[in-house]
């Protein structure tokens, strides 16, 4: 988690700094932090966020987002490397980039979609009160075939508001 952390600050997002450590059999296999697709300008360098102008609440809209999720950049990042994810752990640290105060880094809907699509077994979540929640990707399948996805308990932006 203290990697996740610090792979975190090199995040360009206005709103968050989330890092994403991908680790399988005790080796890091990939590393991912929020911030625009390679190449294009990020919210730092645009000098907003396109989000907190339009006001869309945390938790909504991703479509609208200039990033890319921490999440899926670790993803992509050993997709472009060759590296298979299959029973691999995720490891994820957030905090607000306007306060610095550790958030609930729980994924969201796009994110856990591919989580599961990679064959990872567990994500780890840093949370607001310096805890770790673990969740395993076999249960959150069956919790998602049981019931439906809007369903999931934790839900990230869940109690957060667009100044928040």
């Amino acid at each position: 988690m203290n990697i996740a952390r610090e792979v975190s600050k090199k995040s360009r997002c206005f709103r968050n700094h989330v890092g994403a450590v991908i680790v399988k059999d005790d080796q890091i296999i990939s590393t991912g932090y929020a911030g625009a697709p390679r190449k294009t300008k990020d919210c730092l360098e645009h000098g907003f966020c396109l989000r907190d102008k339009l006001k869309i609440p945390h938790g909504q809209r991703y479509e609208i987002c200039r990033s890319v999720h921490a999440e899926q950049n670790a993803i992509i990042n050993a997709a472009r490397a060759g590296v298979s994810l299959l029973g691999g752990d995720l490891y994820i640290y957030a905090e607000s980039a306007k306060t610095n105060e550790l958030i609930d880094s729980f994924s969201c809907f796009i994110c856990k979609k591919m989580i599961i699509n990679a064959g990872l077994n567990r994500i780890l979540c840093s949370k607001k009160n310096s805890e770790i929640q673990t969740f395993k990707v076999e249960e959150m399948k069956k919790e998602w075939q049981d019931k439906d996805l809007v369903d999931d308990e934790f839900q990230y932006g869940q109690g957060r508001g667009v100044d928040e």
